[in-house]
């Protein structure tokens, strides 16, 4: 079992940049696939990077290719979104999520999430 906490959402103008970050509780953090998922108002849910358990290998959505990096700390048992370039499209209530398996993984194979945080990006 492990749970996640988002936090560093807030409010940036178009071209800034936020970090946002997941602190996972849990002895067995490292060897959870962790991604971000984002929800923008009266849309559905969608995936936006994945990082691997060794942090070696990541994917990305392609509308955040090159704007966003996925990164972990294993030791700190937390997962970071690190957003620039940001759009107002980017508008969104930002998801960690976690799951054990192995990669390459799918949307549907992550079981734990976290409760979101906001972002908006003002034009």
């Amino acid at each position: 079992q492990v749970q996640l906490v988002e936090s560093g959402g807030g409010w940036v103008q178009a071209g800034g940049s936020l970090r946002v970050s997941c602190a996972a509780s849990g002895r067995t953090f490292s060897i959870y696939t962790m991604g971000w998922f984002r929800q923008a108002p009266e849309k559905e849910r969608e995936f936006v990077a994945v990082i691997e358990w060794s942090g070696v290998r990541t994917a990305y959505t392609g509308s955040v290719q090159g704007r966003f990096t996925i990164s972990r700390d294993n030791a700190k048992n937390t997962v970071y979104l690190q957003m620039n370039s940001l759009k107002p499209e980017d508008t969104a209530v930002y998801y960690c999520a976690g799951t054990r398996a192995t990669w390459p993984v799918a949307a549907h194979n992550f079981d734990y999430w976290g409760q979101g945080t906001q972002v908006t990006v003002s034009s």
